[in-house]
């Protein structure tokens, strides 16, 4: 059970189950589903190792499914909790809504680049913001977070997920609020993307910061 957060700061990873044909479906399509799998993996097993060390968060995986909890497949060390119904803004809105006092951000798994300093930029700004975006290639982000004080903001209303609209979509549910945009980055999505990253998405271990 969670009960604290390191300085009152949750660092979220959302995560699916990385069985083969359940995940990165779109990349499986360019590079096969057994490597798509494979990436999906290291990816998780890096990221997670590497940002779990830090002392200035706690870090939490949320999968997908709920029942997967028990699965071998996860990272040691990170607590698990399960990611709930519905669809991506539900699941990561209950995330804001659920966990104990303090700031959130939430991360997915599909940017082996991820470092330290971008999670810590991220809480940085959410000292004077009330949330913070990290806008991906294409259209989406790669991190979205909360101060959650004095209130936690509903953010996901009518966001067209997985579209050119999702960071916009977002955007215009946080008007009025003070939002700070971190560093563009690439979302591994298909074969090009892949090929672009390229010995970072075949790396067993990246660097730490």
């Amino acid at each position: 059970m969670v009960d604290k957060g390191t300085l009152n700061r949750w660092l979220l990873i959302m995560a699916k189950e990385p069985r083969c044909g359940a995940v990165k479906t779109r990349l499986a399509g360019d590079i096969g589903s057994v490597k798509a799998t494979g990436f999906y993996r290291r990816t998780l097993a890096n990221v997670s190792a590497r940002l779990a060390k830090d002392p200035r968060w706690t870090t939490i995986i949320a999968v997908s499914p709920d029942a997967s909890i028990g699965s071998a497949v996860w990272p040691h060390g990170p607590d698990l909790i399960g990611q709930g119904e519905g669809d991506l803004g539900m699941r990561m809105q209950r995330v804001f809504d659920c966990l104990p006092k303090g700031q959130v951000v939430i991360i997915g798994t599909d940017i082996p680049e991820i470092s330290n300093r971008h999670i810590s930029r991220a809480f940085a700004a959410l000292g004077a913001k009330d949330a913070v975006l990290g806008p991906s290639d294409d259209g989406g982000y790669w991190l979205v977070g909360q101060r959650r004080s004095p209130r936690v903001l509903d953010i996901f209303a009518d966001v067209r997920w997985s579209s050119p609209h999702t960071l916009n979509d977002t955007l215009v549910n946080l008007e009025g609020y003070r939002v700070a945009m971190l560093e563009k980055l690439e979302d591994v999505d298909d074969g090009k993307s892949y090929r672009r990253l390229g010995t970072a998405a075949s790396r067993v271990v990246l660097p730490a910061s």
